[in-house]
């Protein structure tokens, strides 16, 4: 910073700069529920550009659904991107819980009808209020993206498994609600199939993780084949890392079988891949 520059004005652009860092990808300037709606077309196409730029899979999945329940697939699905990416983006947990609190709030504000006049915020109030969307299941999503801040392994499969009910299937029972499915049945079948995406999920984000030194594959398997995290960061294809991958991915075809179990009491697979846009669902990352 120039000398030349006050030290008020130096404590503006800090202020600044740490507000640039917690806000999401778009700076968020006030809050009215009349403000979220000034720009919907812009709102929506914010969303879909953000789907379809960083997971393609929802957004492919979002096309499949009917034209009602679209929109506002493509919104919690935006709002899942903005959570996933701010593990990669920031340097520093503190920053990272710092969105995190932001998404909470406007969650809370949300269903005030006072949304943060942001993109994602305001697609997202906008199906809340067309679909009475469960707020608990929006607050679980933040709540274990923010654990998950921690950047360490999982410890053994079933912690896995938890992170992947917590954020994958919470995504999917929100997107059930869009379609009006109200169904235990259908419930218990996003419960596995949010895990198979998300055990799926981890294991596609590998490659990109060991590139930056991180390797999240859960501990208990690794151990049990003799696979170290090194073993992943070179890029080995040795027989260990081969059966660690198949052990994980063997998990996820478990509940995909239970999903498959499921289709006799829903609806035939057509219908299930018709109207709960569960053929070929993908999330941003693990």
């Amino acid at each position: 910073m120039a000398a030349g520059i006050t030290a008020k004005h130096g404590l503006l652009r800090s202020k600044t700069s740490l507000y640039h860092a917690i806000s999401p990808s778009c700076v968020c300037i006030k809050r009215a529920a009349t403000s979220a709606t000034t720009d919907p077309q812009i709102n929506e196409k914010y969303c879909l550009d953000l789907v379809r730029s960083r997971d393609y899979d929802g957004f492919v999945s979002s096309l499949l659904l009917p034209e009602e329940a679209r929109r506002s697939s493509l919104a919690l699905r935006a709002f899942n991107v903005e959570l996933a990416q701010v593990k990669d983006s920031v340097s520093q947990k503190t920053i990272g819980l710092m969105r995190m609190q932001f998404w909470k709030t406007a969650i809370e504000e949300i269903y005030r009808d006072e949304p943060p006049n942001q993109p994602v915020s305001a697609e997202l109030w906008r199906a809340v209020r067309k679909h009475h969307l469960t707020k608990r299941w929006l607050l679980r999503i933040v709540t274990e993206r923010e654990k998950d801040l921690d950047d360490r392994a999982y410890r053994n499969l079933q912690e896995l498994e938890t992170y992947a009910e917590n954020t994958q299937s919470s995504l999917i029972y929100l997107l059930l609600e869009c379609l009006g499915l109200k169904n235990v049945h259908a419930d218990h079948a996003a419960s596995h199939i949010g895990k198979a995406q998300g055990i799926v999920t981890c294991l596609r984000a590998t490659p990109h993780h060991s590139s930056r030194r991180r390797v999240y594959l859960p501990m208990d398997i690794c151990m049990l084949h003799g696979a170290s995290q090194e073993d992943f960061i070179r890029g080995s294809r040795e027989q260990k890392v081969r059966d660690v991958v198949y052990d994980i991915a063997s998990q996820a075809h478990v509940h995909l079988q239970h999903v498959r179990s499921q289709t006799r009491v829903i609806g035939g697979p057509d219908e299930i891949g018709s109207n709960s846009g569960w053929g070929g669902e993908g999330l941003h990352e693990c």
